[in-house]
């Protein structure tokens, strides 16, 4: 994917292949999602609170010096004798918000890509799409020494902003800088209008988030994409292995060949998650699960997909089902 000619990804390598193909009729019909659900918002309870030109009328008055003449209704000045305006209510662009985790767990990946790699592809198709028609992206990233952001912009400034953001690859050590708590206050502080928030992350850094994160959700479309790699959930049998942890640096000796320890690990990992699905249900904000293996874009096309169908919900789609 290219602006007039500029990529929108950096160099890819064995060690950072990047999201992978994103075929141009998936796109298209992501489009067609994506559009449908803004013409939801704008058309709904997205509707700007101002006065102005629009299509859906606000009230009748009389007229004003100072009013502008084209604006006058005659049914009405012809019934009461007197000169009326008609006043709309303001329509709107969508303004939609990428909040992306660039934290050290983010360069973590055991299948086709790393977890940075399917953040990089859902911030790419997003940003295709929300900067389109007037509409606006803005972009926060968290987790690293020197976050981003970037204001709300249309068009091709909007993606560019992406593509700089995009091309800072996570750090491999020394981040934490930032948290998701941080970043999300952030976005908070910045956004005025009701607007629709794509959070791209792993969830495994400190629980400072739930607190904004609830005050967002109850004035905003906010959609939890968490990313997770099979190796964060089930170790493999592969004899003694040292584990790091990105975000702490600390290290651990684990024995993998006994099968207890890979029991209690899996059992630990799937309450871990459970409990943060169930944290970000609470917070209001609607959760999908992407792997780094598999077809994510169609994961990802299919949840918003389902969303316009019916009330948001939890959906994880395994790579498994995902290509069915």
């Amino acid at each position: 994917m290219s602006v007039h000619g500029i990529p929108l990804a950096p160099e890819r390598t064995p060690d950072r292949p990047g999201p992978g193909p994103t075929p141009e009729a998936l796109l298209r019909a992501l489009d067609v999602v994506v559009r449908r659900r803004v013409e939801a918002l704008l058309a709904g309870e997205y509707r700007s609170n101002a006065v102005g030109i629009g299509t859906e009328l606000a009230q009748i008055r009389p007229y004003q010096p100072g009013d502008d003449v084209r604006r006058i209704d005659w049914n009405v000045t012809a019934r009461t004798h007197e000169p009326h305006v008609r006043d709309q209510i303001a329509e709107r662009a969508l303004v939609s918000w990428l909040v992306i985790d660039t934290s050290p767990s983010m360069s973590f990946g055991t299948a086709e890509r790393r977890k940075a790699d399917v953040a990089e592809g859902v911030a790419l198709a997003v940003g295709h799409l929300a900067t389109r028609r007037g509409n606006r992206l803005g972009i926060v990233t968290f987790g690293e020494d020197h976050p981003v952001t970037v204001p709300p912009r249309q068009g091709r400034v909007g993606l560019m902003g992406l593509l700089a953001s995009l091309r800072r690859e996570p750090q491999l050590e020394g981040g934490g800088a930032t948290s998701l708590g941080e970043g999300l206050a952030r976005v908070g502080r910045l956004t005025h209008s009701r607007s629709l928030l794509f959070v791209v992350s792993d969830f495994r850094g400190p629980r400072d988030w739930t607190a904004p994160l609830l005050a967002l959700a109850g004035r905003h479309d906010v959609i939890a994409v968490e990313i997770r790699d099979r190796r964060e959930q089930d170790l493999p049998d592969v004899g003694e292995l040292w584990l790091v942890d990105p975000e702490t640096g600390r290290h651990l000796r684990v024995d993998t060949g006994r099968r207890g320890l890979r029991e209690r690990f899996r059992e630990a990992a799937q309450a871990e998650r459970d409990q943060l699905e169930a944290e970000l249900r609470r917070c209001g904000a609607d959760h999908m699960v992407l792997w780094t293996e598999g077809d994510w874009l169609r994961t990802f096309a299919g949840h918003l997909r389902h969303r316009l169908a019916g009330p948001a919900t939890t959906s994880i789609v395994s790579a498994g089902r995902s290509r069915r």
